[in-house]
């Protein structure tokens, strides 16, 4: 995994929009402006369990569009709740064939190495 991928998945989820410091927020905007594209499907994994509980500005859809730069479908498990915006890109994701609607271990995109968080 690149380190630019690596740094960012080791500083977890987004934060939310509401207690995420301003600082924060811009440092992992610009760690997501630095990620070269395409991202592999581990990358892309790896990626998919960093979105936090809201859009966090609009980064989440920045992940997002990073996500379907991998060769294939990401396995991530269904939110718990479906009226997060987790679930709202997850079925922006399932609509663009980047998920598969009712994944699971053996879906394409391998196994589950950090889906999206409930």
């Amino acid at each position: 995994m690149r380190p630019e991928v690596s740094a960012f998945v080791a500083d977890g989820p987004l934060p939310d929009e509401e207690t995420g410091e301003e600082e924060e927020i811009d440092r992992r905007a610009r760690q997501l402006e630095a990620m070269s594209r395409p991202l592999s499907l581990a990358e892309a994994e790896a990626l998919a369990g960093c979105f936090g509980p809201d859009d966090c500005y609009g980064l989440a859809w920045t992940m997002a569009h990073l996500i379907e730069t991998a060769p294939g479908p990401v396995y991530t498990p269904a939110p718990a709740l479906e009226v997060s915006a987790h679930a709202r890109i997850r079925g922006w994701a399932v609509a663009a064939g980047l998920v598969a609607q009712d994944a699971g271990p053996d879906a394409p995109g391998g196994e589950d190495a950090g889906g999206f968080p409930a």
